[in-house]
């Protein structure tokens, strides 16, 4: 007797939707002065995965009668980004995952991601494509029987760098024969991180009750507050409070989770005559990685 999963799809499908839907009505928060954008342009990179035993013929049989061929789910993804009425990639994933199962019913589970590929306005017409941070979503749904339904959704911000020159510690760890690393009493601190979150109610993350839907740029801008302002002790206990304080300010988030890596340079000149004046450099390719979700009780 032999059990399967398997799943298959097409992935780094780049689209270009001009002149989409603009987001604005966004419940405005302290930390973060993004209120909307204009969507001018509205790209996104976007993965399909089909899930389910439905087409498990043509593995074991090279029977292809089920199989929606890639390139079709490719040429679909281009047609329902021209008709997409929505102003978010959450929106973008869940309303290609539901027209995917509508369109093909012998398709049973689907799972669709969008990450953003960001531009910034410079004016009406002209914009700059940004290799900074990006919004993510992604969306999974199912017939399980009935109508197709979205089942699970996550939406997330990938790719944060950021520095703070002073205001973080790391001491009084494990010392043992193997230790070289000195403790820290305040250190700059260097982090890559993407956080994730959902929604307690998943209907949230569509952005149609707007005033619910958290922007990603929003949740950027409270981490890097939190950053700024508070003293932590380790990259586990800044990583924390983001988290605290992100299911403070949003309650309709049901969770949050954070994925961090510690890119701390590594020193090569101090100042003889200044003490605040460092030269530091690229650290080796090994690097600390921390990880935390926290989910709303």
């Amino acid at each position: 007797m032999t059990s399967y999963d398997i799943e298959y799809g097409k992935a780094d499908v780049t689209v270009y939707r001009t002149n989409a839907a603009p987001l604005r009505g966004l419940t405005r928060v302290p930390e973060s002065d993004f209120v909307g954008r204009e969507n001018n342009i509205f790209a996104a990179r976007v993965d399909v995965q089909v899930l389910g035993a439905g087409f498990l013929a043509a593995y074991t049989e090279g029977d292809n009668s089920e199989v929606v061929a890639t390139d079709t789910m490719k040429n679909f993804v281009y047609a329902s980004a021209l008709t997409f009425e929505g102003s978010t990639h959450e929106a973008f994933a869940g309303s290609l995952a539901l027209r995917f199962l509508e369109t093909w019913p012998h398709l049973e589970t689907l799972r669709v991601t969008c990450t953003e590929l960001p531009f910034v306005s410079l004016s009406h017409l002209l914009h700059s494509r940004s290799r900074g941070d990006a919004s993510y979503a992604e969306v999974t749904a199912s017939r399980a029987g009935g109508d197709p339904a979205i089942t699970e959704a996550r939406s997330g911000r990938q790719g944060m760098q950021l520095v703070k020159l002073s205001g973080s510690s790391f001491a009084q760890f494990v010392r043992d024969d193997y230790t070289t690393l000195p403790e820290m009493i305040d250190r700059p601190l260097y982090i890559h991180f993407d956080a994730y979150w959902r929604y307690a109610d998943p209907a949230d993350a569509a952005g149609d009750r707007i005033g619910r839907y958290v922007a990603p740029e929003q949740l950027r801008d409270l981490c890097a507050r939190v950053f700024d302002d508070f003293n932590s002790r380790s990259i586990q206990h800044l990583v924390h409070e983001m988290g605290r304080r992100a299911l403070e300010r949003f309650p309709q988030l049901g969770e949050v989770a954070f994925e961090a890596q510690n890119r701390l340079w590594d020193m090569a000149l101090t100042s003889e005559t200044d003490e605040q004046v460092k030269v530091y450099t690229d650290p080796r390719g090994t690097y600390g990685r921390i990880g935390l979700v926290m989910r709303r009780e």
